[in-house]
């Protein structure tokens, strides 16, 4: 599985960390920003650097991470693309259901609320957790995709 994570000043170490961490599990980790901290940056910058990457990439097995202090905005900036499908990573249960149910491909994590360890059993959730393909959960991706057409 190819991952293109990215992250603001706010998930800067934590991206950094958990890139480290899934190369030595095995995942292909494309970083895709920013390469040195910068106080002022802004995080839709890197959700659209790892969208981009994503939506231009030809692989079948390929997903984002994105970091910043409470997840929600990179979600929102994430999910202005069609075929895109972000969440925010609390816990492990609602990673789960995002996957199962919305085939969740972007993974957006709050920095500043978790640690490492709840990280990693979230992004672990994530990782393992297949779409089940239902019928109903395809119907309403392709809604949500027709969404803003």
């Amino acid at each position: 599985m190819k991952l293109f994570i990215g992250a603001d000043h706010n998930g800067f170490e934590l991206k950094a960390t958990l890139a480290d961490y899934l190369k030595r599990g095995g995942y292909e980790v494309i970083d895709v920003g920013d390469a040195e901290k910068h106080p002022d940056d802004d995080f839709p910058q890197f959700a659209v650097a790892a969208v981009n990457a994503m939506i231009a990439d030809p692989s079948t097995d390929i997903r984002g991470i994105l970091v910043t202090s409470g997840g929600q905005g990179m979600a929102m900036a994430a999910n202005r693309f069609k075929g895109i499908r972000a969440c925010v990573g609390w816990s492990q249960d609602t990673v789960r259901d995002a996957r199962n149910d919305n085939d969740c491909n972007v993974l957006c994590l709050p920095a500043h609320s978790l640690d490492f360890e709840q990280i990693v059993g979230i992004v672990q959730a994530w990782l393992m957790t297949p779409f089940s393909g239902a019928p109903r959960y395809k119907r309403r991706i392709e809604m949500l995709d027709e969404l803003g057409n």
